[in-house]
């Protein structure tokens, strides 16, 4: 024989609403350090998060930078273009979320926010409109060799620091990733016709 239901208790009228329109004291300041139990100093953890954040910083442009060349692509390569700049943002993007992961984990505040991402980042900003498309492509070279000077510079510090995690990430993966995405980009401006006569 089957068991009553066993009546539920109804909630008050409002109970179930969203409380919204809230706000909250800053519980951690962005320059503020949290204790977490990694076996690293304070000081390497607050010299690494500080580095690792300007490295996140200009790799959320770059993403941006991809996003916007993905859009604005023309030309007889449109398509492949296209559909490559688009894969790279994904992979930068992957990174953005890995750095900030990382950041994070040292017990800091990963830059989250677009505004202060824009007011940190020492990628230069692009025109507002589209450029030619090897313009486009030139300035996502650039935007690459910063990273990758800032991040080879920054796993050699944190190999010093012994903080092998954030060596591991900035090598493995940053590294590794801007340095392909250059050379998929820079061949395409290799100055070659698109039909030999």
């Amino acid at each position: 024989m089957a068991s009553a239901a066993v009546p539920r208790p109804h909630s008050p009228p409002g109970e179930s609403q969203p409380h919204l329109h809230q706000h909250s004291r800053e519980v951690q300041r962005f320059d503020q350090l949290r204790d977490m139990p990694l076996g690293l100093s304070e000081g390497v953890r607050s010299e690494m998060a500080a580095r690792l954040n300007q490295v996140l910083a200009d790799t959320r442009i770059l993403h941006d930078l991809y996003k916007k060349s993905h859009w604005l692509m023309r030309g007889a390569t449109f398509y492949q273009l296209h559909l490559l700049l688009d894969r790279h943002a994904e992979q930068q993007e992957k990174l953005v979320d890995l750095l900030a992961e990382r950041v994070q984990t040292l017990g800091a505040i990963a830059v989250g926010d677009p505004r202060h991402v824009a007011e940190i980042t020492r990628i230069p900003r692009p025109p507002d409109g589209a450029e030619e498309v090897p313009a486009m492509l030139s300035r996502l070279l650039e935007a690459h060799e910063h990273i990758i000077k800032d991040a080879r510079e920054l796993a050699q510090r944190a190999d010093e620091l012994g903080d092998l995690v954030s060596n591991d990430i900035l090598v493995s993966d940053v590294l590794r990733t801007n340095e392909l995405q250059v050379w998929f980009i820079a061949e395409h401006l290799v100055d070659r016709p698109l039909v030999v006569v």
